[in-house]
């Protein structure tokens, strides 16, 4: 059979028209003759990512991007995911957007789980997330930073327009003239100082005798210390509260009036014997200074002594 030009021309056509449609779609990344399995995500934002974005599990490419669509009113778009790999993994896997490096773009890969629950098949939804990226996390640092100085500097230039309306003409000269005296102050006490530095070069050798007494009185108390300690002051404070005991137990007993010198203190019949007794004995006393012959009785040539005679008593 005998092929005319215009059939010729027509399968020529009809092959570049197949060759662009086979090319067009190798440059997405997709074919047309796939036969992986389909999964969805939703996200409110998928942050730059596109039709024929590779799909990652481990680091490892699994599949792409097959198509990006709104879904509601409300932005929400739904991302379907084609893996040709056989691996499995559970339907509560995470498809994560995320960024592939630092000045990159945008990919999303399957963050497998492996729970033990029913496996994912063609046409789940798996749970969607969106890592933050390196810029999106120093915006978020640097955000409220931003608004604290905003407000810092609103603050600052409300107080410095206070502070204009505050120093008028005469608080101005005020404030040279404190400024004045704090300069004339400042200048006193570099004066003194210098005084004083003088004072101390010229006196140094007294200062370092006296430190040197110092020194040496330390040394003493050091010594004085180690001779107290080696004094076993222990012991002797032991002994004199052992006496103290003592003591108080035997006033105890005096106060109860045991003892003789408690029965002295407490005993009212004997004191007043005693009392007694005393009074007879000075009477004693003074009789015999009064009548000494009356109990000394001496004779030097053997005279036979007078009997005594009491003291004539006066008659009224």
């Amino acid at each position: 059979m005998k092929l005319t030009r215009e059939i010729k021309t027509a399968i020529i056509i009809l092959g570049g028209i197949l060759l662009f449609i086979l090319g067009f779609t190798y440059l997405k990344s997709s074919s047309l003759f796939s036969n992986g399995r389909k999964y969805f995500a939703v996200y409110d934002n998928v942050g730059g990512i596109a039709i024929g974005t590779p799909i990652l599990i481990n680091g490892y490419q699994v599949g792409t991007i097959k198509d990006i669509r709104f879904i509601d009113g409300e932005g929400n778009l739904l991302v379907t995911l084609i893996v040709d790999s056989e691996f499995q993994f559970s339907k509560n896997s995470t498809a994560e957007i995320y960024d592939t490096g630092i000045i990159g773009g945008k990919s999303i890969r399957i963050i497998p789980e492996f729970d033990n629950s029913e496996m994912a098949k063609s046409g789940d939804t798996l749970i969607s997330a969106i890592k933050p990226g390196l810029t999106e996390l120093v915006t978020q640092k640097l955000t409220p930073l931003q608004e604290k100085i905003e407000r810092m500097i609103v603050s600052t230039d409300s107080v410095l327009v206070g502070m204009d309306q505050v120093m008028d003409e005469e608080s101005r000269e005020n404030l040279r003239e404190t400024i004045g005296n704090l300069n004339h102050t400042v200048a006193n006490f570099k004066s003194a100082s210098y005084s004083l530095d003088n004072l101390l070069t010229n006196n140094k050798e007294k200062l370092n005798n006296t430190i040197g007494n110092v020194n040496k009185v330390s040394s003493n108390l050091a010594q004085l210390s180690d001779t107290l300690a080696q004094a076993n002051l222990g012991s002797t404070i032991n002994e004199l509260e052992q006496t103290i005991t003592k003591f108080n137990s035997m006033m105890t007993q005096m106060q109860e009036g045991e003892g003789s010198l408690g029965k002295l203190m407490k005993d009212e019949a004997l004191y007043k014997n005693i009392s007694e007794a005393s009074g007879q004995l000075e009477l004693l006393l003074e009789d015999m200074r009064l009548n000494p012959k009356r109990y000394v009785h001496f004779s030097l040539f053997g005279k036979k002594q007078k009997p005594y005679e009491g003291p004539i008593e006066e008659q009224n």
